[in-house]
């Protein structure tokens, strides 16, 4: 039994009158709590369902009296009810809102049916998608949420859908060694009815079962962030190998790559939390983000905390709430947060805003260190000054890493991904040079110099080959930032390699001079498109 039965049985033992169970599965919260009343001294009491197209029916869906269809009729008639009973209203909460015509009569007769309900061992349980509880019933009504399904029930979905296909010849299933597991965890985070949706889509696309599939289970979970409207799903093909240096953030990050697992929780590991990047823009920060959701094969989720204030008065805290939960459902996953300084840039003080910022921030700083679930948070920051004392203490991030300006090295490497990326061979540039010209420059201000010497060299000709000299020019064109901000970004960097984890490895004294390229694999190169033909 689930913690949502017990919790069903226990209200129900202690002779609450109406509970309010939020979800979108009714077959599922239906089926539960049928069997949270199915044993012991509640199995007197029987399951009966309503609905406005039904009316009132027995589990085997036979309408007991059709006039129980009349939203106004079946409190009346559940309150002469003689047999004790548990009585499932679907989506009754349209009946409740202000805009019902009969709104003010049936929460009347919710209220009416409290104390007797208490006295005959009969219970209501209202069931939506939707809380929706007017000022009235507050005190009457107990909420319960009906987590998503457990690994262990979509387990049991995926084990169903396989024994269904053993026989199929034209169907091959791999559930060998880790594939089940792997699986599972695409999985979650979809409601039973999603999963089977989901593990039939990979069958009729590619007619197996296998850990390989996972793309596609993952598309479904995009199904789901796209209804949401507070977060944005991010299909990204950077690696590591997009990333030039950050030597040491990379090496923290594959260590911790293989720790959602059940293997890591049977070594006594705890699901990594997330981490925090500080440091000067342009560095590498969000693509960071988007290359660990890729290694890990995760879904990113970027969560823009600038809609969280959209709406209407009041939303905010309840949009902040909303999209936790979302990111909790789709877990195991990787939550985004860019630019977080700025949209934490009133939590410091209340005086703007009434309030709803440092509340808004309090239910986030709170998520972050009690959530259970596998969310690994990535929160990106170029304002270290602009950030809270209490986002900043061990056990929100697991770590804080300051990603500072790249070194001669890195630089190298760096030009060095953006000329493969557009179909050069590094090899034919000499990138020491260029690198140690570009002393200040940052990651993106490396990548605008490459673009900028691939405009010159067009400009003069559709042969023209791109050289050296255009890099050049393009480089001595460019004023970086830690040149136009410089008094900004020198204290910065000087403050923070005090306080925070360095992501990269300092270069050694006296080898500034000597950069080399560094590849441990190569960058993702775009393909050029095929031709077609129609011959």
């Amino acid at each position: 039994m689930n913690p949502f039965q017990e919790n069903v049985r226990a209200y129900i033992r202690a002779g609450y009158p109406i509970l309010y169970v939020v979800s979108a599965e009714e077959e599922r919260a239906i089926e539960l709590t049928g069997q949270a009343i199915a044993e012991g001294d509640l199995a007197r009491r029987k399951l009966y369902i309503w609905s406005v197209s039904r009316g009132l029916c027995g589990t085997d869906m036979k309408p007991l009296d059709p006039r129980t269809a009349d939203p106004k009729r079946i409190l009346p008639y559940l309150l002469d009810f003689k047999q004790p009973g548990v009585f499932v209203l679907e989506d009754f909460h349209f009946f409740l809102d202000d805009r019902y015509p009969a709104a003010a009569l049936a929460i009347r007769q919710l209220r009416d049916i409290v104390v007797p309900f208490q006295a005959s061992r009969k219970s209501l349980v209202l069931l939506s998608p939707v809380l929706k509880i007017p000022p009235e019933l507050e005190k009457d009504i107990t909420v319960l949420d009906l987590e998503m399904p457990t690994e262990e029930e979509l387990a049991a979905v995926l084990d169903e859908t396989a024994e269904q296909m053993k026989d199929n010849p034209r169907v091959e299933v791999n559930l060998e060694g880790d594939a089940r597991e792997r699986i599972v965890k695409a999985l979650s985070g979809l409601t039973r009815v999603e999963a089977e949706n989901a593990l039939a889509k990979v069958i009729v696309t590619r007619s197996r079962l296998d850990p390989e599939d996972v793309d596609l289970l993952l598309a479904e979970k995009e199904q789901i962030i796209r209804k949401s409207g507070m977060l944005e799903f991010y299909s990204s093909p950077e690696r590591f190998g997009s990333i030039g240096g950050l030597d040491q953030l990379k090496q923290w990050l594959r260590q911790r790559g293989k720790a959602f697992s059940e293997a890591a929780r049977a070594f006594g590991l705890p699901s990594p939390r997330g981490l925090l990047l500080a440091g000067v823009p342009g560095c590498g920060k969000s693509l960071t983000a988007k290359a660990v959701a890729a290694e890990w094969r995760m879904p990113l989720l970027k969560f823009d905390l600038g809609k969280v204030f959209a709406g209407l008065v009041g939303a905010s805290e309840e949009n902040m709430r909303r999209a936790l939960k979302m990111a909790e459902a789709v877990a195991p996953c990787i939550l985004w947060i860019d630019e977080i300084e700025k949209g934490l840039a009133g939590s410091r003080g209340s005086q703007g805003d009434s309030g709803v910022s440092s509340r808004v921030f309090g239910t986030l700083l709170t998520w972050m260190e009690e959530n259970q679930r596998q969310v690994f948070v990535v929160a990106t920051a170029n304002d270290i000054e602009g950030l809270p004392s209490e986002l900043l203490r061990k056990g929100r991030f697991d770590e804080i890493f300051f990603v500072d300006l790249p070194t001669p090295q890195e630089r190298a490497t760096i030009l060095a991904i953006h000329l493969t990326r557009h179909h050069r061979d590094y090899r034919d540039f000499d990138l020491a040079r260029h690198a140690a010209a570009t002393e200040g420059f940052s990651g993106a201000e490396l990548e605008q110099a490459v673009i900028s010497a691939l405009y010159a060299a067009f400009a003069e000709g559709e042969d023209t080959r791109l050289e050296d000299r255009h890099l050049e020019k393009a480089i001595g064109e460019t004023v970086p930032l830690s040149q136009s901000m410089g008094e900004r970004i020198t204290r910065m960097r000087e403050e923070a390699r005090k306080r925070w984890r360095l992501a990269s490895t300092p270069p050694v004294e006296g080898e500034e001079g000597g950069a080399e390229v560094e590849m441990a694999e190569p960058p993702p190169v775009p393909k050029k498109p095929r031709r077609v033909f129609e011959v």
